[in-house]
This record gives C-alpha cells, sequence and structure tokens, in this order.
C-alpha cells in the first residue's frame, strides 16, 4: 500500500449483487431466454449474471465446462441459480451451435443473444499463422453471424416479435494496434454485423454492441503481472502509464460494469439504441492531448 492508500496490487473483481444494475422491464422475466457466449468467465460470466439477476432466463455458453460450473457456483452464491442454465458449446462447430439454439429456444421464448467470446493472439502480420486467423475468425465473427441467423426466426416468433442482438466490439472496433491484425480485423467486423442486423430487424429486432477500454478479465489481469514483472513497475504503475495512458480515467472497468451496460442495452431503456455502438472507453477514441 503507497502512501495514499492506493493499493499497488490489482486484484480480480468480485461480483457482487450491489454491482449489479438492475432494470424495470417486462419483458425481462423467466419465460423469457437470453443466451450469452464465452460465460466461463470475464465479461461473458458477468452479462449472464447481470441478465439472470434482471429476470431472465440465461443460457450460458461455453467451450470450457471447468468455467461454467465456476459460474453456476457464482450464480448460487448471488442467488439467481434458479434462472441459469449452463451448455457446453464450441463456437468452431455448426452443428453444436444449431444444437445450443434449439435447447435455449426449447427453454422459453428466445429474445435476446449477446456475443461476448473472444480470443487474442499478437504476432507481426507477416508472421501470422494463418490457422490462428482462422480459428480466431471463426469464434469472434463467424459464430456471432450464424448465431444471430439461427436465433432471428426465434425471436421474430414471439408474441409480440421483439427481442436484442448485442456483440461485444472494443476501442479495437474503432481504432487498431500493431500486432493485433486478426484481434483488430474481427472487432470491426462486429461493428458491422450489428449495423447489418439492425438494418434488417425493422425497428423490433434491435442491435447494438459495446466497446471498451481495458477490462479486469483474467487474461488482462495475467498480462499485467507479466508486464510489472518485465519492466520492473508495479501493477498499478502498468495500469495507469501503461495500459490506461491514453485514456482519461485511471481504472479499468470490471466486468459486470460491461454486463450492465449490455443488460441496458437490452432493455427498454435502450429502444432507440439500434446500430450503435456503446463505446464506454474512458476516453481512448475520442480524446487527445
Amino acid at each position: 500500500m503507497v502512501a495514499d492508500g492506493t493499493d499497488e496490487r490489482i486484484d480480480p473483481p468480485e461480483i457482487t449483487t450491489d454491482a449489479i444494475m438492475t432494470l424495470d422491464d417486462p419483458r425481462f422475466a423467466p419465460e423469457n431466454v437470453a443466451i450469452v457466449t464465452g460465460a466461463a468467465s470475464g465479461i461473458g460470466r458477468a452479462t449472464a449474471l447481470v441478465l439472470a439477476a434482471n429476470g431472465l432466463t440465461t443460457v450460458a455458453t461455453d467451450v470450457d465446462e471447468d468455467g461454467l460450473e465456476e459460474t453456476t457456483t457464482k450464480a448460487a452464491e448471488l442467488g439467481v441459480e434458479d434462472r441459469l442454465e449452463t451448455i457446453r458449446c464450441d463456437l468452431t462447430d455448426d452443428a453444436e451451435i444449431e444444437a445450443l439454439v434449439e435447447e435455449a429456444a426449447a427453454i422459453g421464448q428466445l429474445r435476446y443473444v449477446v456475443n461476448v467470446a473472444g480470443m487474442q493472439y499478437i504476432s507481426p502480420i507477416e508472421e501470422f499463422p494463418m490457422e490462428r486467423f482462422d480459428l480466431i475468425y471463426q469464434v469472434m465473427l463467424r459464430a456471432p453471424m450464424y448465431l444471430s441467423k439461427l436465433a432471428l426466426p426465434h425471436i421474430r416468433n414471439a408474441e409480440d416479435g421483439v427481442g436484442a442482438i448485442a456483440n461485444m466490439a472494443s476501442v479495437h472496433g474503432h481504432y487498431v494496434t500493431r500486432d493485433k491484425a486478426a484481434y483488430n480485423t474481427m472487432k470491426f467486423g462486429l461493428r458491422g454485423l450489428t449495423q447489418s442486423i439492425a438494418a434488417e430487424g425493422d425497428g423490433d429486432v434491435r442491435a447494438f454492441s459495446v466497446s471498451s477500454g481495458y477490462v479486469k478479465t483474467p487474461l488482462v489481469l495475467n498480462q499485467i503481472e507479466d508486464t510489472a514483472q518485465e519492466r520492473g513497475i508495479t501493477e498499478r504503475e502498468v495500469v495507469e502509464n501503461v495500459m490506461l495512458g491514453q485514456a482519461r480515467t485511471s481504472e479499468m472497468m470490471e466486468p459486470v460494469d460491461v454486463g450492465n451496460l449490455f443488460a441496458f442495452g437490452l432493455s427498454q431503456h435502450g429502444k432507440h439504441l439500434n446500430g450503435g455502438d456503446l463505446l464506454w472507453d474512458g476516453g481512448y477514441v475520442n480524446t487527445y492531448e
């Protein structure tokens, strides 16, 4: 602990009931279903828990079964385990995606899909392995497209035909950094997919994306520790000077903060959010010195 009381170590965030934003929406009810991908950890887990806490039957999916069990455990701690279903799904397998949508639709009225699952690989373009590029494409862009294609008929078949599809974008869907060609490409692509869904949704089926800066996910927190050791600085200095140096804030978002944004966007309070992007980046993109 430094003199001003700032903790030098960046601890993993804990999702608490107090941190979850609850919204008044008659469609946020157990008979309505939301699918959340990447729900074994990080933003996907937080989003699934937030939606379950808001009353939706939430299908949390991921290829990581152990992580899904941890999500279930956390749901029990929050008292929302009866509204959380877990289904293992490999997003590179069309048959598993098809089974996921059918099973979710059998549970209740499928109204919402939140595409969060993502991967990262850092390499210059000249050295970028194409098999890795193809895998990232399958998980981060093709799977959201196919999930949307399969989910849309179910959403439209709701009594009122109302629902929404949300995609996890990033500041890297607005500008790029070097050595992340695949990640950058997929995030820009997700914003294009979002706008395409909105264009065809006729106002009843909305689509939007969320673009955050650095979030306290396991992947990012591991990078902090490694970077601190490599540079001989504290973890706090990594966050404030390395990761958030371009931003106007000194704290990273927590996964639950992003989950709350998704809940807001899906709810009736986001009814005019269609094709748009919630840029919640602490000033990365639109401010400069």
